[in-house]
């Protein structure tokens, strides 16, 4: 019925709004903006009329949940980096039929979720920063899904994604893209030490373990990689515990998703964590996948 148009990991680091502004810091994130702009063209090429993001900027402690309203609209400061992004505009339109199919696929799945329409929920940075560049003119239709799973399993977050692939593909009217928003290593620069982090990693080892990770996604080794996914989280502080990362591989099949990406924006740090714009190709899945 519907359909998978667009998979990616994308950042959604706050500079990239501070780049906006006059001063030190102008244009400084622009090869990340103009990935996110050439991402949201070519949703528009492929006729996406959703995006859905995994966002990690959203905690929750218990269950998945969607933030599917019908309308978002506010001025955003955040409470973490309120000096990087302060009084931001923003206002698009929600989805929430394609949110409460999600719910509906998910829980089938035993993937205990839960859609929340009638609500007053904000958006988190995670999803309104890429929305900024992608989606300036309101053109898409946004549902988020929280990307920061405190206690649940990777392997549990995998199947959320399936769930989503599921609702799109067997339930939905309509065309799609979806998003993991969320960095690669993520150690933030130690108080007092931000500005000579602003470009850098935080350690060469991330950095190191993040080039290999990029290599191996490049290459499509994806069965390396999702064994070693619990380790790289943990080792690689992954933002978000990168549940975002493992929704979107379950969204593409899992250990039988066999695509190279296509590096949108190269690797970059930035305040000591790893960052990338990547399309993940999407393909029919495999007749084996867990239905």
């Amino acid at each position: 019925m519907g359909k998978l148009a667009l998979a990616a990991k994308i950042t959604h680091v706050p500079s990239m709004y501070l780049s906006e502004l006059d001063g030190p810091h102008k244009d400084c994130r622009k090869a990340a903006i103009d990935g996110h702009k050439e991402i949201g063209r070519r949703c528009r090429e492929l006729g996406v009329d959703t995006i859905v993001v995994f966002d990690v900027h959203w905690l929750v402690n218990s269950e998945y949940h969607i933030n599917c309203a019908p309308h978002f609209e506010g001025v955003y400061t955040s409470n973490e980096l309120p000096h990087f992004i302060k009084n931001m505009a923003y206002e698009y339109p929600g989805n929430p039929q394609l949110g409460h199919l999600i719910e509906k696929a998910a829980n089938r799945m035993e993937v205990k979720s839960r859609a929340h329409s009638d609500t007053t929920l904000e958006l988190e940075y995670g999803t309104l920063v890429p929305m900024r560049y992608m989606n300036a003119d309101q053109h898409f239709k946004v549902v988020s899904v929280a990307g920061w799973c405190v206690w649940h399993d990777l392997k549990e977050s995998e199947r959320f994604g399936l769930a989503v692939r599921k609702a799109i593909e067997d339930e939905y009217e309509g065309t799609v893209a979806v998003f993991a928003s969320g960095s690669l290593s993520h150690h933030f620069a130690l108080n007092g030490t931000a500005p000579e982090y602003m470009h850098k990693v935080f350690n060469p080892f991330l950095e190191t373990m993040d080039r290999a990770v990029v290599e191996m996604w490049q290459r499509g080794d994806w069965k390396t990689f999702m064994e070693m996914l619990p380790m790289y989280n943990d080792k690689c502080w992954g933002e978000g515990g990168m549940h975002d990362t493992a929704m979107l591989l379950g969204l593409l099949g899992g250990k039988d998703y066999d695509q190279g990406v296509e590096v949108v924006t190269p690797y970059f740090g930035s305040s000591g964590t790893g960052q990338i714009n990547a399309i993940f190709p999407v393909t029919p899945l495999h007749p084996q996948t867990d239905k």
